[in-house]
C-alpha cells in the first residue's frame, strides 16, 4: 500500500528561532559523518508493518505538563506533576489502522516551565519544535546543543552509544566526539533535575539556548516497514522520531541529520527531516563578498558637487559621501567605468559617519610597474596585486576558478619582497594535502620531499618567473638563480604548524577551500609580528569530503575578516591561462 505523503516544508526562509537561521555566532570546525552512510533500501510500497519494543520493565514516570506560551507574555509558573502515566495516543502510521500489542509506556515529558524572571528568557514564538539529533549532528559540531534557540532537543540512546564508540583516536571526528561527550556531562552534573524532565541547556552559561534537553529514558514502541533493518542504528532512530510524532501529535518532531541518505528515508516515512545549517557561513555562494563595488552610472553626477579631492603622494583621494557609502567596508576596491568617460579604480581607506574616502590604485599592468617581470592583465588581478604589494594589508584573501593566476601573482609578489625589498626573510608555502582521486600511499624522503608531489603548481611558476620573458633573467637588473629563489621558499606540511609562529615571513596557503574553519584558523594564528598570509583558492574545486561552499575554510575567513583594516579580499573571474582553459572552464 502507498505511503503517506511527507509533510509540506517551508523553504529557505525559515521563521525565528528556527535551528537553520543564520547566526552571528562562531561557527565551529565541520568534521565529517562519522557512520557508514552506505545506501539503504527504501521500503517498499507493499508491507506489513511492524511492532518493535524493548522487554525493559515499565517504570512509571512524572509527566510534566507546562502551560502554553503566549506570543505576548511569557508565563513563569511550576507545572504541575501527575504520577499517572500517559498513554501514548495511537495514530494509524499507513492506510489502516495497525493495532499494537505491546505495552504502551509512559510518554515523554513536556517541556518544564520556566521559573527564571521573564526578562531572562527569550520569549517562544509559537510552537516549540523538538528536535531529535542525529549522532553525526554532534560529530560535526559539539556545539549543536546550544544552537537550537528556544527549541527543544531529544537525544536516543543509541546516539549516545554511537558517540561512545567514536570518541578513540587523534582525528578531527574523534576530537569533537570526546567534546560533545563532555559538554552532555557538564549539563548533566550541572542540574539536579530528573533527567526525564528535561535539562535546562542554558545551566553552564550559553544564554543563547533557553530550550530543554531529553534524554531517552525509556523503551519506545514504533512502527517501521519490514525492508527496514531493525538493528541498524540509522532505523532504530526513525523509530524513535516516528514514535515521539505519535506521541506528541500537536508538536513539530523534526529530525536533524548531515546524511543524506538518512533525510530521504525520514521523508520517505512521512517524517520531517532537516539538514544542520548552523555550520555554513552563506546559504548561496553567490552571495560571498567579492572584494569590489562597481559605481552607478550616475555615480558623478550625484555626487559630483560634494566630492573632496586631495593629493598623496603619487595617489590621488577622493572624500565621496551619500547613501553608497553604506555599502562600502575598508580595502574594498570600487571602479567606475562608462563609455566616453574617464574611468576610476580606487580603494576605500577610511569610512566615518556618513563619508569614505578612496584613494587611487597603482597600474601593475604597465610595464615599468612590473613585479617580478609579471604585468597584470585584468582589472581584478590589478585590485589583487595592490593588496599583495601593500605592507599594512597583513591578510589577503583570494578566489578564483583554475588559471586566474592567483598562485603566480602571490608568489611573484613574495620574491619581490623577499628578495628586492627584504620586507620579509623567507616565503613558506603549505597546502591542503587533500587528493583528487586516490592517495598514492606513503611517501619517502624528508617533509619538504614528501610535500613535493603537491607542489607542482609552485614549480610551474617557478620555472616562469626563474626564467623571465627572453629566458634571461637579468633582464630586470636581477642576478639571483633558481638556486637562490628556492633557497628562500620553504615547504611545509599543515600537519606540524601547531604551536609554531612565524616572524617576518611571507605565507602561502594554496587550495585553501579544502580547509575546514578549525584548521583555518590554527594556520592563521601562527602568524607571529611582521608576517603576512595570503590564502588562496577556488570554492568550484572541493575535493575534502562533507565540506561545501558554504561550509568551506576560505568562505569562513573571508566573511569574518571583511572590513578590517589590515585584510582583504578579491575574487578573480577572467581566466589567464590559455584559451583552452577558458573554454573548458565555461564548458565543462
Amino acid at each position: 500500500m502507498p505511503l503517506p505523503p511527507a509533510p509540506s516544508r517551508r523553504g529557505s526562509q525559515l521563521s525565528t528561532g528556527d535551528f537553520s537561521a543564520k547566526t552571528s555566532a562562531k561557527s565551529r570546525a565541520s568534521a565529517g559523518n562519522a557512520r557508514d552512510e552506505q545506501a539503504d533500501d527504501l521500503p517498499d510500497m507493499d508491507f506489513e508493518p511492524v511492532v518493535a519494543s524493548a522487554p525493559a520493565p515499565r517504570r512509571a514516570e512524572a509527566a510534566a505538563t507546562a502551560p502554553k506560551p503566549s506570543r505576548s507574555k511569557r508565563v513563569a509558573a511550576p507545572s504541575p506533576v501527575s504520577s499517572k502515566p500517559q498513554a501514548a495516543p495511537v495514530q494509524p502510521a499507513r492506510s489502516q489502522p495497525v493495532a499494537s500489542n505491546a505495552p504502551s509506556a509512559p510518554s515523554v515529558p513536556a517541556p518544564v516551565a520556566d521559573n527564571r524572571p521573564a526578562k531572562a528568557t527569550k520569549q517562544r514564538s509559537g510552537k516549540a519544535k523538538l528536535f531529535v539529533l542525529d549522532t553525526n549532528v554532534l560529530l560535526h559540531d559539539p556545539s549543536s546543543l546550544f544552537r537550537f534557540e528556544e527549541h527543544d532537543i531529544y537525544l536516543p540512546m543509541i546516539v549516545l552509544e554511537e558517540l561512545d564508540g567514536h570518541k578513540k583516536g587523534m582525528t578531527e571526528v574523534a576530537r569533537n566526539g570526546r567534546q560533545a561527550s563532555r559538554t552532555l556531562d557538564a549539563l548533566v552534573a550541572s542540574q539536579e533535575a530528573h533527567l526525564a524532565q528535561g535539562i535546562r541547556l542554558d545551566a553552564t552559561g550559553q544564554k543563547g539556548a533557553s530550550g530543554c534537553l531529553f534524554f531517552q529514558t525509556e523503551p519506545l514502541t514504533y512502527q517501521l516497514p519490514e525492508s527496514l533493518p531493525q538493528g541498524k542504528a540509522d532505523n532504530q532512530i526513525l523509530g524513535v522520531v516516528e514514535a515521539l510524532r505519535q506521541r506528541h501529535p500537536d508538536r513539530p518532531v523534526v529530525l536533524v541529520s548531515k546524511d543524506i541518505n538518512m533525510r530521504v528515508k525520514a521523508r520517505a516515512l512521512g517524517l520531517e527531516a532537516e539538514d544542520y545549517q548552523n555550520d555554513k557561513t552563506l546559504e548561496d555562494g553567490d552571495l560571498l563578498y567579492t572584494g569590489m563595488l562597481q559605481l552607478p552610472l550616475d555615480f558623478w553626477a550625484k555626487v559630483g558637487k560634494k566630492v573632496e579631492s586631495w593629493q598623496s603622494g603619487a595617489s590621488t583621494c577622493y572624500r565621496i559621501s551619500g547613501p553608497i557609502t553604506q555599502q562600502l567596508h575598508i580595502n574594498q576596491f570600487v571602479f567606475y567605468e562608462a563609455p566616453g568617460e574617464n574611468s576610476l579604480f580606487a580603494r576605500v581607506i577610511e569610512i566615518r559617519d556618513k563619508s569614505a574616502v578612496l584613494e587611487t590604485l597603482k597600474d601593475y599592468g604597465h610595464q615599468k610597474n612590473n613585479v617580478w617581470g609579471v604585468t597584470t592583465r585584468n582589472r581584478e588581478q590589478n585590485f589583487a596585486m595592490n593588496l599583495l604589494m601593500d605592507p599594512d594589508v597583513d591578510f589577503v584573501t583570494l578566489a578564483g576558478t583554475a588559471g586566474t593566476g592567483k598562485t603566480l601573482m602571490a608568489l611573484a609578489a613574495g620574491l619581490n619582497q623577499v628578495l628586492d625589498e627584504r620586507r620579509y626573510t623567507e616565503i613558506i608555502m603549505t597546502r591542503a594535502t587533500v587528493s583528487v582521486g586516490e592517495d598514492i600511499g606513503f611517501l619517502p624522503g624528508t617533509e619538504e620531499e614528501k610535500m613535493g608531489p603537491w607542489m607542482g603548481a609552485l614549480d610551474d611558476n617557478l620555472e616562469f618567473l626563474a626564467k623571465g620573458d627572453g629566458g634571461n633573467p637579468g633582464e630586470w637588473g636581477r642576478s639571483a638563480t633558481n638556486d637562490l629563489i628556492r633557497s628562500r621558499i620553504k615547504i611545509k606540511s599543515m600537519n606540524f604548524m601547531r604551536g609554531r609562529t612565524f616572524l617576518n615571513k611571507y605565507v602561502i596557503i594554496d587550495e585553501a577551500q579544502n580547509l575546514t574553519p578549525k584548521q583555518m584558523k590554527t594556520l592563521i594564528t601562527r602568524a607571529g609580528p611582521g608576517t603576512k598570509i595570503i590564502c588562496m583558492g577556488n570554492l568550484a574545486q572541493i575535493d575534502t569530503p562533507y565540506l561545501t561552499e558554504g561550509s568551506s575554510g576560505l568562505t569562513y575567513v573571508v566573511d569574518r575578516f571583511k572590513g578590517w583594516p589590515h585584510s582583504g579580499h578579491i575574487t578573480l573571474a577572467r581566466g589567464e591561462r590559455s584559451r583552452l582553459a577558458d573554454f573548458a572552464s565555461d564548458v565543462l
